[in-house]
């Protein structure tokens, strides 16, 4: 591990090596060069600790090899390796001797790699818990837990090509072992602190962890390594292998976690919201702030989200109106316009296949657009795809995964099709734009080809921007003519835009003013015509991760207020394309950093 002490003596010897040495004598570092140093050591430190991440973006190669055949360590001796190595980061990060020499893009980099492990260390300070959207209090639940994700994981991001890396597969496949018995392990560990999911989310994890728990030959995990190296033309063995690691140890180790997760559920309460835990309140805060990266209060999220609710309902309203819909509230038209025949795809295989053809050819019809607000765009490949069937029950509706850094694999968006009533036509397009392209798909695959940012930048990401910038997304879709004929498609979009506002409504209202489960599923449906089916997964979804669904409306608010206030102070000079790069071009920073960024783009260019 590099630590301060050994960054500053190689430092001083490269001065003395060229003070001493005519022959050899060379210029000593930039601090350019040795920031960008620091930053690659920490990654490569990072990547040792998270060999799922090398893999998720094709790093797992060369220096990183060994990787392949790892995956993180989730026990406390694990758990503790993370702790000890952000400490160490963060110490190095603040006491830079050469930072006042970095010129403006530097220390922006160093600004943000900074934050990010202060954030994380503010996590960590919390001894309970996991994370998957972001801080989550509950280690396993219906969206964390090795047990949902490490399948997955093996089965879409674990590339087999060689029979290197089948054997790497089966030692990942041994380390799920590992993950789980770590897991269950934590879970007692914070049940013993009375941190326990709520009922209905025991409930929903049970059926998961039941499903998963399957005979070899129907596992996952053992036949996707039996057909994928079948189809490399691989030894026969390693899917007998891999049933074999199933057997022995995976089993065993799902059957405890399944048991410890029954025995949590018999005294299990159904209250939602943390705010019932000893540290909740403090945990939600750090959430909120954590996933928003802003410094809004519960209160002040709430506040913001009934305002701009308010606002969208006015414009659905009219919208609703000039379709002939007039009667009812906005959340029963919108309700009526889920039950309309014509707008829903049958629910069958066959018509989840159709709907997921129709988001492809969504994606496909908005490329051409794009350069008419950009003025560069990804060379990666983009795809949507269904989120596989034994996950539907706790998956999010919808979510997108990056592409490989090296183009090997596409960026991948996930439909939840679990019900195919929850996915009226009409609310496609606008998830496509959101999740695809020009959300997360084209910001995330700007940030991996942006030549001028460090990797640490590159792989590291913030839910406020990001979520923020794919909510802005949809509005650029509108903006770019998708819906000129497709009405429906544009109520779709503002429905959308209401659900992220209500969700601020939401969130805060389970952690903070604690609202029921039951309360918070009607808000929904009231409110925004929601299938329940689908607020039920939502609610449920922030139960199990507070905070994080707050960031979207967040995030959009300041990229469209910094859009605003770029207009007005140009006028007739202000250039969408180019306020564009000015956003994208910083890489993903805190919504905090971005105002900053924002404010210092639109001094530059005043008259």
């Amino acid at each position: 591990m590099l630590n301060r002490r050994s960054l500053l003596v190689s430092g001083a010897a490269t001065v003395a090596v060229a003070a001493t040495s005519p022959a050899l004598a060379m210029p000593p570092p930039l601090p350019h060069q040795l920031l960008n140093e620091l930053f690659d050591q920490m990654y490569r430190e990072g990547l040792r600790l998270r060999p799922e991440g090398a893999t998720q973006l094709g790093l797992d190669k060369g220096p990183n090899a060994d990787l392949k055949s790892k995956l993180s360590d989730e026990s406390e001796a694990g758990r503790e390796a993370a702790r000890a190595l952000n400490r160490q980061q963060l110490a190095i990060l603040k006491n830079l001797p050469y930072a006042p020499a970095l010129d403006p893009a530097d220390k922006l980099n160093l600004e943000v790699v900074t934050y990010t492990r202060e954030q994380q260390a503010r996590v960590q300070a919390f001894d309970f818990g996991g994370n998957s959207y972001g801080p989550s209090p509950y280690v396993v639940s219906q969206l964390t837990g090795a047990y949902q994700s490490v399948p997955d994981f093996l089965d879409t991001k674990h590339q087999i090509n060689s029979a290197e890396d089948a054997d790497a597969y089966l030692s990942r496949l041994s380390a799920f072992a590992d993950q789980l018995n770590a897991n269950t392990d934590r879970m007692k560990h914070d049940a013993g602190l009375g941190v326990v999911p709520p009922d209905f989310l025991l409930d929903v994890t049970l059926t998961q962890m039941e499903k998963t728990r399957v005979p070899a030959d129907q596992a996952l995990v053992v036949t996707s390594i039996a057909r994928r190296a079948a189809a490399k033309g691989l030894s026969e063995r390693y899917g007998k292998d891999a049933a074999k690691v199933y057997d022995e140890r995976v089993l065993p180790a799902l059957d405890r976690q399944i048991a410890e997760t029954k025995r949590l559920r018999a005294g299990a309460v159904h209250d939602a919201g943390i705010w019932r835990f000893k540290e909740g309140p403090a945990f939600y805060e750090m959430a909120l702030h954590n996933t928003t990266t802003t410094s809004y209060s519960p209160d002040e999220v709430h506040r913001i989200g009934l305002e701009q609710a308010r606002e969208i309902t006015a414009r659905l309203d009219g919208l609703l109106k000039a379709q002939g819909m007039t009667k009812g509230t906005v959340g029963q038209r919108m309700a009526a316009l889920y039950r309309d025949p014509k707008q829903l795809f049958p629910n069958t295989d066959e018509g989840k296949a159709q709907a997921i053809a129709y988001c492809n050819n969504r994606l496909d019809a908005i490329r051409p657009r794009l350069p008419s607000m950009f003025s560069r765009t990804p060379d990666y490949r983009f795809e949507v795809r269904r989120v596989p069937p034994q996950t539907e029950a706790g998956a999010a509706s919808a979510f997108s995964q990056a592409p490989a850094a090296d183009g090997s694999r596409p960026g991948l968006v996930y439909f939840n099709l679990h019900d195919s009533a929850e996915w009226p036509k009409f609310c496609l397009a606008t998830t496509v734009f959101h999740e695809g392209l020009p959300g997360h798909q084209f910001e995330g695959g700007l940030a991996l080809s942006n030549k001028n940012l460090p990797l640490i930048r590159k792989a590291s990401g913030f839910s406020g921007y990001g979520e923020g910038w794919a909510l802005y997304a949809e509005q650029l879709a509108d903006e770019m003519g998708m819906y000129d004929d497709d009405p429906l498609g544009r109520l779709g979009y503002l429905k959308f835009q209401l659900f992220r506002a209500n969700r601020c409504v939401v969130d805060t209202g389970i952690h903070h003013l604690k609202w029921s489960r039951e309360q918070a599923i009607q808000y929904f449906v009231d409110q925004d015509g929601e299938a329940p089916g689908f607020a039920t997964r939502e609610v449920e979804r922030y139960c199990a991760t507070p905070g994080q669904a707050c960031s979207y409306k967040l995030g959009h608010t300041v990229f469209v207020n910094l859009r605003a206030k770029a207009r007005a102070a140009m006028g007739d000079r202000f250039d969408i394309k180019a306020f564009h790069d000015a956003v994208l071009n910083c890489g993903r920073v805190p919504l905090d950093i971005l105002q900053q960024v924002g404010d210092g783009w639109i001094a530059s260019r005043k008259a």
